[in-house]
């Protein structure tokens, strides 16, 4: 069973950047494309961006693009979130999730569905 831990900065200053990581316990099917996504109040949860293990290909919700980077190191089996030009509106829970591939296309889609393994998640707080 893989398990998935986030960890990271739990507040900034608004106008700010933040870092948050996801490590895990071990590289395998299910943990071939990697995503984090968001709970913020009063909103829907909502995928903020994917990536490909294995090749490095991306998707950004178009909610964040422009201000958000995901990347890997698949030596450490971890993914990191870079959360630029920070808003109090980013305040919210943080998950990471991970799930297998999909044939034919890009291989990690936006959808919720996909990702089957799932952090606790981590607070982000964004002080204006």
């Amino acid at each position: 069973q893989v398990h998935l831990k986030e960890s990271g900065e739990d507040s900034a200053q608004a106008g700010g950047s933040l870092t948050l990581s996801c490590e895990a316990s071990a590289a395998d099917y299910n943990t071939q494309c990697m995503a984090w996504f968001r709970q913020i109040p009063g909103k829907e949860r909502e995928l903020i961006a994917t990536i490909y293990m294995l090749g490095e290909r991306t998707t950004y919700a178009d909610s964040v693009k422009g201000r958000v980077t995901i990347s890997r190191d698949t030596a450490k089996h971890t993914v990191y979130l870079q959360i630029h030009t920070l808003q109090s509106e980013d305040s919210g829970m943080y998950y990471c999730a991970s799930g297998p591939i999909l044939i034919g296309g890009n291989p990690c889609r936006t959808g919720a569905g996909q990702y089957n393994i799932w952090g606790q998640g981590t607070q982000v707080t964004v002080s204006s």
